[in-house]
């Protein structure tokens, strides 16, 4: 909640001063605010609230291994939707992360059926947000990066964490004399933010490939650090195999993607010299596959980050390349 509400008052500034005047003039319009914005920052928010009570039932290293399953849940809740077509290539793919979760699970010491059920219930609220995305917001034409899309979705988020913190965790907080630190989460706060404003420089000067592979570094520090800083998280031989199976089922799904995107650039490029009622033709999921390259939930996993990045991130206001 604090780091939604802080992400919001400091985008709104940023989009405010220096954002095109483009997307702004999207929140002008409050009956699209309320089917588009409202329903994602739910399915956001409740991915944060899930995820995060993870962590006091189960480890960090295991939360991250179970994080694994986003591909999963985001390609069976995209078939399911009709946004993304059923296929034995990622099916094969998604179940051999299936299996290298179930077995690191099968390894977990301090296995925890809550802890557990949270996150699941986290990665699923987070693949119906993403999907919600794509179907409200990109079939509209309106393509967002991290920091526009904090923008929107941000101020809705902390209205959503509000309503349970002030339900589940205020009391608790009074009965125990609980004391905020102002300095913690302030800058906890700042490298939330600061996650968001990387992401977003990253995919603008480098690519989307360079953030997948960054990502697969991300989860193996994470699980080190988890193990290192915390001590009572041990990690087992089932924990390493059954991880190592479901991120190498996760690369795969990355690489086919990728695969999938550059030979959709490379169609979208022919297509620039086809007369334009033959470009009309065109199914609505070829449009949406140019849009999205490579279903843009994976490089930017993170919980800070709300919305899928836009394939057509511009640097700065320069006319350089579109990634």
């Amino acid at each position: 909640m604090i780091h939604m509400g802080f992400s919001g008052v400091v985008t709104f500034f940023l989009v405010r001063g220096h954002s095109s005047q483009n997307d702004v003039r999207y929140v002008s319009i409050i009956k699209r605010y309320i089917s588009c914005v409202v329903p994602i920052s739910a399915f956001f928010a409740s991915s944060l609230w899930f995820g995060n009570t993870a962590y006091l039932y189960i480890s960090v290293a295991f939360i991250q291994m179970l994080k694994a399953l986003m591909p999963v849940a985001t390609f069976m809740m995209a078939v399911s939707c009709g946004t993304d077509k059923a296929r034995w290539d990622l099916f094969l793919n998604m179940l051999l992360v299936s299996v290298g979760v179930a077995v690191s699970s099968y390894g977990e010491i301090h296995f925890n059926v809550i802890g557990t059920f949270f996150q699941v219930t986290g990665i699923v609220c987070e693949a119906l947000r993403l999907v919600l995305t794509q179907v409200l917001l990109q079939k509209k034409g309106l393509t967002l990066n991290p920091i526009t899309s904090l923008y929107y979705i941000a101020p809705c988020s902390f209205l959503f964490l509000f309503f349970p913190w002030i339900v589940l965790e205020k009391p608790a907080m009074e009965v125990e004399h609980w004391k905020f630190s102002f300095w913690v989460f302030f800058t906890n706060a700042l490298c939330a933010l600061a996650l968001n404003f990387s992401i977003f420089l990253v995919i603008g000067r480098t690519g989307a490939l360079t953030v997948r592979v960054a990502g697969v570094l991300k989860d193996w520090l994470l699980i080190a650090l988890g193990t290192i800083l915390f001590p009572e998280s041990k990690l087992t031989g089932l924990n390493i195999i059954g991880y190592a199976i479901a991120l190498s089922g996760v690369v795969l799904y990355n690489y086919l993607k990728m695969r999938d995107a550059t030979i959709v650039h490379q169609i979208s490029l022919v297509d620039v010299d086809k007369p334009k009622e033959w470009r009309l033709d065109k199914k609505d999921s070829d449009v949406l596959e140019k849009d999205i390259p490579a279903n843009a939930s994976m490089p930017v996993g993170d919980e800070e980050a709300p919305l899928i990045p836009s394939s057509r991130f511009q640097r700065n206001q320069s006319g350089n390349h579109d990634v």
